[in-house]
């Protein structure tokens, strides 16, 4: 077997990266996003394209967030790995979209599970399957329970002592994993840091009551860097049970909608059932499903 040789992109090499098949429609699902030649790589074996892999960050970035875009020939499997593991960048995570339905289709599944034996040869274990859901207005907006009173609220303190009741019980992986590695304040000032994060203004962000005028959870209507997103949806621990989530998740959408949303995105945990559900009668259908990947024993993540 010919030895293989690792090469980062450029400007003038970019078009290497379109040299191997898309099983799973990465380019489809990444039509919004803009990847810089010089942070892709690719695996070359006899001159063939064996392996590629994107990493991706906004364009004020100076080091990528995440690794987005993964693809390995049949039986180079090693060669994807060493792709990851010699790459200058290590971000602590890896995400890669899959098309709806994917465990069902035999091809489909084994084109995932190549990717998910490189991933964790190459360091990453799997962190959570999500659901990724695409609202457009030909859908209808969900009709409003009218039971709660949306205000915004200019300080951060507020919304950060919302995110520690709601994560101190929580379903999301991501807000688990942080609990483990630093506790509930961790957890709670990632979310919050997620929020200035995104590029929407911070005036968006809402506060859910009840008319009463007790607290029942926020709502975060977002644009990330591909366009309108629903940014977070959480109910406090003592308002739960009564299907609130949905009453943010529409009042979400329509916020949105109002700012002239031509779609919106959104995306939650496979396992957090009553968010799922609240999703499907929102209307909302699933577009694709995300494995979500975490650094262990990554060189130089974090």
């Amino acid at each position: 077997m010919t030895d293989l040789v690792m090469r980062t992109l450029d400007a003038s090499s970019a078009h290497l990266f379109d040299t191997m098949p898309d099983p799973l429609a990465f380019a489809e699902r990444h039509r919004l996003v803009r990847f810089r030649p010089e942070w892709q790589r690719v695996a070359l074996r006899g001159g063939r394209t064996v392996a590629r892999a994107a990493w991706w960050g906004r364009p004020e970035d100076t080091e990528p967030l995440l690794i987005n875009w993964l693809d390995v020939a049949e039986g180079e499997e090693a060669a994807g790995a060493e792709l990851l593991r010699s790459a200058p960048w290590h971000p602590e995570e890896l995400e890669l979209d899959l098309p709806a339905g994917w465990r069902a289709e035999p091809r489909l599944r084994a084109e995932a599970d190549i990717r998910t034996a490189v991933a964790r040869e190459a360091g990453y274990a799997p962190l959570a399957e999500r659901f990724i859901y695409r609202w457009t207005p030909d859908l209808g907006l969900p009709a409003r329970p009218g039971r709660l009173v949306f205000t915004p609220e200019p300080d951060d303190a507020v919304f950060l002592d919302l995110l520690r009741r709601i994560h101190s019980d929580t379903l999301d992986a991501h807000a688990r994993r942080a609990i483990a590695q630093g506790g509930v304040e961790q957890a709670a000032q990632e979310e919050l840091d997620l929020f200035h994060w995104l590029p929407s203004p911070r005036s968006w962000w809402q506060i859910a009551r009840t008319r009463g005028g007790e607290p029942v959870g926020i709502h975060i209507p977002g644009h990330n860097p591909s366009g309108p997103c629903v940014g977070f949806i959480g109910v406090v621990p003592g308002r739960r049970g009564h299907g609130y989530a949905y009453d943010l998740l529409a009042e979400c959408t329509h916020f949105l909608a109002d700012q002239g949303a031509e779609f919106i995105a959104a995306a939650t945990d496979q396992p957090n059932f009553p968010m799922a559900a609240h999703f499907a009668t929102a209307g909302y259908p699933v577009v694709r499903e995300r494995m979500n990947f975490w650094a262990e024993g990554v060189a130089g993540a974090g």
